[in-house]
């Protein structure tokens, strides 16, 4: 109290002289040095010298109608005229994605993620990369795939009016451009150019989603099936807590098996982490069920509403570890509005999430005889932009369905998908069967035990891959990006995992399609989670490649939460020890098992830690189960007349 009031006294200007004096306040002067006998090594303003640079770097900042400016990066190819624009709308820091490496040359500049980098600079298009808004050098707030205008965004912008707006002003503002832009983007990028659809701008000429995130509850990022992919928790912790993703996920071990169990539930993880300070965070905590808040933003759904204005290129990665459910989902949503099918294109290649702008020779073990993204970039995606893109360019000789044949590893062009559709189509379904003696087969069973048992014990759950487990990510050597393909030989040696398997082939069999789980199963619990694998066993010995010998390849795999059996929209504790009826899709696969290989079909009742554990205990929610709710329970799996489980096979002729 003594301080203050001597200081209290003080005149103004003298008491201003003494904190000067005393360092607490800055120089009057800014622009003179304190050392002005030795000055700073670095300049007041840099001027990079560019002149030998191929290209043009311009960063500005976009208005949108509200008022907030979005942070853009321009890259405009040196001389270039009548240039077609790429834009691609991103989360993930514009500046590094285009940045990746610096060089006077665009494409090396380009090369990494979410950058076609040799067909964007060989082809001379103009490249746009923004932050969303919310996001790094953006203005305004983020929201987690921000819904469009309506009951779930009460404000008048949304990503479709940012892309508008954005395309307005690129458009007005690029003197070396033709007016023509097209939206590309992988996964959150990926989404964005499905938005660009929705009331799409005048100059928009084509969209090139890939990998979209377009459901987060039935298949993509969030759920499947209503089970919580709990290892995207990281991504969720990075994305929102902060505008550039400088809070950093952090964990105490090297197996993230014992992470997640450590915790208990996801909800509990997510207390100790603060997460409840997390907008979206909590948005998945109150809607663990597929209601209003999940369907109101699923972009086919979205889609499906929309006129067909804009060509649309839908690129699909049959190993998408992470969005394989979004890609096929908008082109079954739209397709139908393609009545003279020119407007919609589908590629499916055998790739990972994104995989198709990398090298795509192999994924994993798996080789393909052929760099499969390569073929893609140059023969289907360059054309495709081309034609659009630039002035007086030719048609693109695209088939309506371009897609990667795995097994025979060659590319088909096919008129539709799928190409097992019923009534008239050149396919037909077929049931294949779990049977007793843990055997598969094309005919119903007769007779014989009518089921087979396994214990699932939730302090012991099956890892999703063999451990250790590494963190989702794509550096420092992790090999997330490959976990679909892994051999399932690890899980088909436990004792709580059932596998079913045919004979050796003795013709191929090709599937394109969705394979259809049809499972009659009971648990002593109520509630459980079934995982069913649809596996490709290779022979025992495999001369060109002998690390193949037995390898077991899934070819289509998910899991279905039981609780919602009844209905995605709610749920509903299971009767114990009653056979019930479980129907759910796995992902679509086109694939042919050859001679001598071996169908293997596995069951399972968790697959941890990429999804939370299901306490075998109904509870209102997962997120809130308490220790003592998590139980083992005894799971039947039945193959008796009247109670046959079996998967409905897309089987086409080969």
């Amino acid at each position: 109290m003594t301080s203050r009031r001597i200081v209290a006294g003080l005149k103004p200007a003298l008491f201003a002289f003494l904190l000067a004096a005393s360092g607490a306040l800055p120089a009057t002067d800014a622009q003179v040095a304190k050392y002005p006998a030795y000055p700073s090594e670095t300049p007041a303003s840099f001027k990079p010298a560019t002149a030998s640079f191929d290209y043009v770097e311009r960063d500005v900042m976009i208005p949108m109608r509200d008022g907030v400016k979005l942070n853009t990066v321009i890259l405009v190819p040196r001389g270039a005229q009548h240039a077609g624009i790429v834009l691609t709308r991103t989360p993930y820091d514009a500046h590094q994605l285009t940045h990746n490496f610096m060089s006077g040359h665009l494409e090396p500049l380009l090369e990494g993620y979410d950058n076609a980098a040799d067909v964007i600079a060989e082809d001379g298009y103009i490249r746009v990369i923004q932050d969303i808004r919310g996001k790094y050098g953006s203005e305004g707030d983020y929201v987690m795939n921000r819904p469009v205008h309506g009951p779930l965004n009460p404000t008048p912008v949304d990503d479709a009016t940012d892309t508008w707006d954005t395309i307005d002003w690129l458009v007005k503002h690029i003197p070396e451009t033709n007016g023509r832009v097209a939206t590309i983007g992988i996964s959150y990028d990926g989404f964005e150019p499905l938005m660009s659809l929705v009331h799409p701008h005048p100059a928009l000429k084509a969209a090139v989603p890939m990998n979209p995130m377009v459901d987060g509850w039935m298949g993509d990022d969030w759920f499947h099936h209503g089970a919580f992919r709990q290892q995207n928790m990281s991504y969720i912790y990075e994305q929102e807590a902060s505008r550039g993703n400088t809070y950093k996920w952090w964990t105490d071990y090297h197996d993230e098996y014992d992470l997640f169990m450590h915790y208990g539930s996801a909800g509990a993880l997510g207390e100790a982490y603060g997460m409840r300070q997390l907008g979206f965070w909590n948005k998945i905590l109150a809607h663990p069920a597929y209601d209003a808040f999940w369907q109101q933003q699923a972009v086919d759904k979205l889609l499906a509403a929309q006129p067909l204005t804009v060509p649309v290129m839908l690129v699909h990665s049959l190993w998408d570890q992470e969005d394989i459910y979004g890609a096929l989902a908008v082109y079954r949503a739209i397709k139908p509005k393609d009545t003279t099918g020119r407007m919609v294109k589908l590629v499916m290649g055998p790739w990972h999430h994104g995989q198709e702008i990398e090298e795509g020779s192999s994924l994993g073990a798996i080789r393909f005889g052929s760099d499969t993204a390569k073929y893609f970039r140059e023969h289907i995606l360059r054309p495709f932009l081309a034609q659009y893109l630039k002035d007086g360019a030719p048609k693109a000789d695209l088939a309506p369905v371009t897609a990667f044949q795995t097994g025979t590893d060659r590319w088909q062009r096919l008129q539709r998908w799928p190409l097992s559709c019923g009534s008239g189509c050149p396919g037909t379904d077929r049931a294949l069967y779990l049977e007793s003696g843990m055997q598969l087969g094309f005919a119903a069973p007769a007779d014989g035990k009518a089921y087979d048992e396994y214990v699932s014990d939730p302090a012991h759950p099956v890892p999703f891959r063999a451990r250790p487990i590494q963190p989702i990510g794509y550096d420092h050597g992790l090999t997330w990006s490959q976990w679909l393909v892994d051999d399932q030989r690890e899980a088909s040696g436990r004792t709580d995992v059932l596998s079913y398997e045919t004979a050796p082939l003795t013709a191929p069999l090709a599937i394109a399609g969705v394979p259809v789980v049809h499972l009659v199963a009971s648990t002593s619990g109520t509630d459980s989670d079934w995982v069913v694998k649809l596996i490709d066993v290779y022979p025992d010995q495999v001369a060109e490649q002998p690390d193949m010998g037995g390898y077991q390849l899934a070819v289509a795999m998910d899991i279905f939460r039981g609780r919602y059996r009844n209905g995605w929209d709610k749920s509903a504790a299971l009767t114990p020890d009653k056979p019930l009826a479980y129907r759910f899709d796995l992902p679509a696969a086109n694939h042919v098992f050859l001679p001598g290989h071996r169908i293997m079909v596995q069951v399972q009742s968790s697959w941890f830690p990429l999804y939370d554990r299901n306490p075998q205990t109904f509870v209102p929610s997962i997120f809130e189960a308490r220790p003592a709710d998590y139980v083992k329970a005894t799971q039947r799996v039945y193959h008796a007349p009247g109670e046959a489980s079996y998967i409905a096979l897309p089987v086409v002729a080969h």
